[in-house]
């Protein structure tokens, strides 16, 4: 039930604060919406000419910042898809990104005809949809959270989004009593709301955590805590100069600043190795790379447990000794890359013992303490040291 009820926090929040401020009846500032459904300006209408009183030699000076903006349209628009198409997300469809852009591409041709606002996927809101969509198993352990098992992808809550948004220009009536402090902290909570899972987000609380009280995040395992944080605070460097810049008179020129974290991002391969830049910036989400370090650090626990094993099962008897000189072995500058089946199929010893065991039955492990007869290999090179290789040794 919590569950279901909070997929409508934000609109029952909407509607619980208007009702407040109108029997509080304190005054504040409201929303502003038009009363009537026509141009925002009466000196033009529904349609837009491109060229309008202007020069033509305006149309090609507008390439230029319309080539900034195209970068910036395409950068806000596929980061957007790349986060909802994370596969922790565990969607089962297609991303579908040219299909997006081409879209996005008509809207706003269509848009600047009509002089509307711009548009793209919206960030915040984007992933509370997919959020609100979560699908979660019912049965689970007293104490035990629920699994996540993926989204329910369809195009219900997609259309009918859109479809309440058209018909809100005709509830400008009742729209014009939500108070704008209301809307503010809505956007406020959704935007914190979303930054859950955000690695830049989780490093930035490890400033003031102290190691022991630290959580199992899969790059502190293999990068040092200090070059995590020099990551950070270039990240965090490259946000404020980015907000700085946006919010100034020199926001013309935000697209390229933007396409400019490319390269510092290249500047980066001198400061890191390549290993350590796997971890901090990867697209593969955070909970698969750490279950992954953790089933190969099991398998390595397992293979050596084995081995182990079987070097306390199987004693040696210290008289058969089969020795290989290393310098008949052509084309090996490595001593101890010897093919051990190889070398044992040309001794004179080990075919007469595959001799009398061809007809034998198939051998069992024995369970007896005693020692059994076996052969053990010794692996020289020339100057009689021994070289014990853990990949060729029996």
């Amino acid at each position: 039930v919590r569950s279901t009820i909070s997929d409508f926090a934000v609109f029952l929040t909407i509607m619980i604060m208007v009702l407040v401020d109108y029997l509080v009846g304190v005054p504040s500032p409201k929303l502003n919406v038009p009363d009537r459904f026509e141009p925002t300006s009466n000196t033009r209408g529904w349609l837009i000419s491109p060229l309008g009183p202007n020069p033509w030699w305006t149309l090609l000076a507008a390439a230029v910042p319309a080539l900034l903006c195209t970068i910036l349209i395409f950068m806000d628009q596929q980061i957007t898809a790349v986060i909802v198409n994370r596969k922790e997300n565990k969607l089962k469809k297609g991303c579908g990104y040219h299909l997006d852009l081409l879209v996005v591409a008509l809207m706003l041709g269509l848009c600047s005809i009509m002089g509307l606002p711009w548009f793209v996927a919206a960030t915040v809101l984007s992933i509370s949809h997919v959020n609100s969509l979560k699908l979660e198993s019912e049965c689970a352990a007293p104490g035990e959270q629920p699994k996540f098992l993926g989204i329910r992808e369809q195009r219900v809550t997609g259309f009918m989004i859109f479809v309440l948004m058209g018909c809100s220009v005709f509830m400008t009536s009742a729209l014009k009593f939500i108070p704008m402090p209301v809307l503010y902290g809505v956007f406020l909570y959704m935007g914190v709301s979303s930054l859950k899972g955000i690695q830049l987000f989780d490093r930035i609380k490890l400033f003031g955590m102290p190691a022991k009280h630290q959580p199992d995040l899969i790059y502190l395992r293999y990068v040092p805590l200090w070059k995590v944080h020099i990551f950070t605070v270039v990240q965090l460097s490259c946000l404020i100069v980015l907000w700085s810049i946006k919010a100034s008179a020199a926001a013309v020129v935000f697209p390229m600043m933007v396409l400019a974290l490319v390269f510092i991002r290249k500047l980066l391969d001198f400061c890191f190795t390549k290993r350590e830049l796997s971890w901090l910036d990867d697209l593969i989400p955070e909970s698969k790379k750490k279950k992954d370090d953790d089933k190969k650090k099991k398998e390595k626990e397992d293979a050596r447990r084995m081995l182990e094993e079987v070097e306390d099962d199987l004693p040696y008897d210290g008289g058969n000794v089969i020795n290989f000189p290393i310098k008949n072995l052509k084309g090996r500058m490595d001593p101890s890359e010897v093919n051990i089946s190889d070398e044992m199929a040309k001794s004179g010893i080990w075919k007469s013992v595959s001799m009398n065991t061809d007809s034998s039955k198939a051998l069992k492990r024995s369970s007896s303490q005693e020692k059994l007869p076996s052969v053990q290999i010794n692996v020289e090179n020339e100057d009689g040291r021994r070289v014990v290789d853990a990949e060729t040794s029996l």
